[in-house]
């Protein structure tokens, strides 16, 4: 899942930044209302954390242009204050949810659950593909009962694909959910991670999962109709 953190204090925006990435997901951060704006416009997010008190255009601002662009991606505000005004004023410009600082690290993670399971595709906590189980808490990955470990970056390209399981996903459906702003559109660092991932799931003497339609992407399902 692609995060984008909107954070002006550096510390504050290094520190959740790698807590995220420790836990699969790709972040992009911007430290002002203007960059946040700029980025929600021009890439594709699965939830955006929101500061609200920001230079440049506040986090209220920022989430009534987002609205009005027609996105309805989850938003989670967080602020220093703690008054009623503020948290109502943030929910009525079109926050999914409002987290006040300072906040426990697994609290955010736990909103940030909630707010993803609202999507249609992401409801299930556990995810099957034929004997492939991934769960999207605990992270763990099993096939045919048996652990698989995988890297982060491994796990948040696999639970994608089996989010949109049975359908042909392309190389740059898969960049803007997966990888952050920093991706090489050049760089063969899909097809690696896919190879990584045949040699963890696809192992000899079990029916292949993770397909490759040639021209147009990956696909991960148990029938292997149309692959090249």
């Amino acid at each position: 899942m692609r995060i984008l953190l909107v954070e002006d204090e550096p510390d504050a925006a290094a520190l959740l930044a790698r807590g995220l990435r420790e836990r699969a997901f790709a972040v992009d951060v911007a430290a002002d209302g203007n960059a946040a704006v700029e980025k929600a416009f021009v890439n594709t997010y699965d939830l955006v954390i929101l500061d609200l008190l920001l230079p440049g255009k506040n986090g209220v601002t920022v989430c009534r242009e987002i609205r009005a662009s027609g996105s309805a991606v989850p938003i989670l505000m967080l602020t220093a204050r703690v008054d009623m005004g503020s948290r109502i004023e943030g929910l009525d410009s079109g926050a999914d949810d409002y987290l006040a600082k300072p906040f426990d690290l697994d609290e955010l993670l736990a909103r940030m659950r909630a707010l993803l399971r609202r999507a249609p595709m992401l409801r299930e906590t556990v995810l099957r593909v034929a004997d492939l189980e991934i769960d999207t808490h605990t992270h763990l990955v099993k096939r045919g009962g048996r652990p698989i470990a995988l890297t982060g970056k491994e796990y948040s390209l696999l639970a994608y694909l089996a989010h949109r399981q049975g359908a042909v996903v392309g190389r740059e459906d898969i960049s803007e959910h997966v990888w952050d702003e920093a991706y090489d559109a050049f760089s063969n660092l899909i097809e690696v991670y896919i190879q990584r991932l045949r040699r963890k799931i696809d192992t000899p003497g079990v029916p292949r999962l993770l397909h490759t339609r040639r021209g147009e992407g990956y696909r991960l399902a148990h029938a292997p109709e149309a692959d090249a």
